[in-house]
Order: C-alpha cells, then structure tokens, then sequence
C-alpha cells in the first residue's frame, strides 16, 4: 500500500531537512522561475525614458569617477599596460554581480510577504529569479566591458600590451562563485531582517563599505605596499579575491592563485550552505513576524 507521500504529487509540511534544496521540486516550478524572471527585468526600468541603458551607464559613469579621483588626483596606479578607465570597469563589472545579487536578494520575505503568505511553491525561488536576472544585467555589462576592451587594445593611440590568458577557463567558476556568494549572504540577511528591521538600512550602507574593501578600485599590490599590516583583511576576502582573479584573467597580468580560488570556493559554498539553513528555517514562520 502506498503511503501518503506516494499518493501525493506534493505534500506541504513544515518540516524539513536541515539543508533543503529540492532540485526535482525547483525543476516543476521553472516555469515560475522564468515568470519572475521576466518580472524582475521588465518591471526594473518600466516607465523610464532611458530604460535598459541604465544598465550601461552606471558602471560607464562609476569608472570615470574611479578614474579621476583615484587614478589622476590620488595617483594610484594600475600596471604599466593597463588603462586606468579600463581597469576600473573591470572591477566595477565583477563588482556589481556580486552587489545586486546581494542586494536584490537581501528584503526577499519583507518584499514578498503577500505572495508568500496566499501561496505555495518553493520560496527559494524568490531568490534565485533575482541572480538569474541579475546574470542578463550581468552579461550586458561584460559585452561593454569587452568593447572597450577591443578598443584599448586595437584602436588606441596608445600601445596596450594587454591580451586574455589561459585562465580565461575559469571565468564562468567566478560569475557562479559571484552568484552563490551574493544569493547566500541575501538569504542570510533577508532571514534576519524578518526580525531586525534595522539591517534593511544598514546593507546599502554595508555593501558601500565593503566595495572599498574589496580591492575593485585598486589592484591588491598597491594596499599592501600602502598599509602591510591590514593587507590580510583584503587579502582573504573571497569578494577582493573574485574581483583580482577577474582582472588577472583579462588583462593577463600576474598569476591566478589556485590556492586562494579553492578557498574562495570553501567559503563560498559555506556561507550559500549556511544562508539556506536559515533561509528555510525562517520560511516556516516568518509570516508571524514580518
């Protein structure tokens, strides 16, 4: 005789594993997935007059920003071959994976309170939809990266010894890495703001802060020439080691460390582990608290 499970195409019950991710279940559900994909992207920019070109000039203006004030007025320099401009938007594109991953995930129950609370599916697909959406934002901003790319390297006045490595293998390892980090630490915030409203304040402020600790103005070699003793704090941040590997990759300077990218991969998939143990765990009474 089967039993109630077997009978059942779903059975909703509060309880649950310790780690949940139930890929059978998240497969029936894509077609969800995809809708709130779609959402997430056409709703962003719906009614503005420049639309999906705000993709473009954001990290275009924040690269010029960077250039000038901490390139041309604080002289901090880059590498002999690699244009200031271009190496600030290199850091700013890995950068701002990370941040909208981390951001648009982080007020996931607060912003879907009314949806959760009249409707069943898995809610972990709250958070997916926005890495996944965030991974179109993502690849747009690769494909200027790459123009000015071209530019620098075949149409300058100037000769740029710059070219991609062999390492350019690992690049879809760091937009995943990027992604995992940034829907984990969402998970772990958007849990925590069911109770603490206070973190919904804090994290643009915190996410601000952890920019300028994440090496994406200024190459690793030059903290620690500058302040030696606090240069294990950026050294050991998986965001400043995403962000260097990145750039070792296109512009083909330096070596990737191996050693730091495995640890990176520890830390990461830790803190993804960690952001779906609370993450469930709070989905099961949340409602009582939002």
């Amino acid at each position: 005789m089967k039993t109630a499970e077997e009978r059942w195409l779903y059975t909703i019950s509060s309880k649950k594993r310790l780690i949940d991710f139930n890929f059978k279940e998240i497969w029936r559900y894509r077609d969800l997935l995809s809708l709130f994909v779609k959402r997430d992207i056409i709703t962003l920019y719906k009614q503005t007059i420049l639309g999906p070109l705000w993709y473009l000039i954001q990290p275009l203006f924040t690269s010029l920003i960077f250039t000038l004030i901490f390139n041309n007025l604080a002289e901090i320099p880059t590498g002999e071959n690699i244009p200031n401009f271009l190496f600030n938007l290199a850091g700013i594109t890995s950068w701002n994976y990370f941040k909208e991953c981390l951001v648009g995930t982080s007020d996931t129950f607060k912003k879907n309170e009314n949806i959760f609370g009249k409707v069943y599916f898995p809610r972990v697909i709250m958070p997916m939809s926005v890495v996944v959406s965030n991974l179109l934002k993502f690849g747009i901003q690769l494909l200027v990266f790459t123009g000015f790319y071209i530019y620098y390297v075949y149409f300058s006045s100037q000769i740029h010894n710059i070219a991609p490595n062999i390492h350019i293998i690992v690049l879809p390892l760091l937009v995943v890495l990027m992604a995992l980090l940034g829907l984990g630490f969402g998970m772990i915030v958007s849990s925590m703001t069911t109770k603490y409203r206070d973190l919904t304040f804090l994290i643009q402020f915190g996410v601000q802060l952890l920019m300028y600790g994440s090496a994406v103005m200024y190459p690793l070699s030059y903290f620690k020439n500058k302040l030696p003793n606090y240069y294990w704090l950026i050294e050991w941040n998986p965001i400043a080691i995403i962000v260097e590997s990145f750039r070792t990759i296109v512009f083909g300077e330096g070596n990737l460390d191996i050693h730091k990218i495995t640890y990176t991969v520890v830390i990461t998939i830790s803190i993804f582990l960690f952001g779906l143990i609370i993450f469930n765990k709070t989905e099961k009474s949340f409602i009582d608290t939002i």
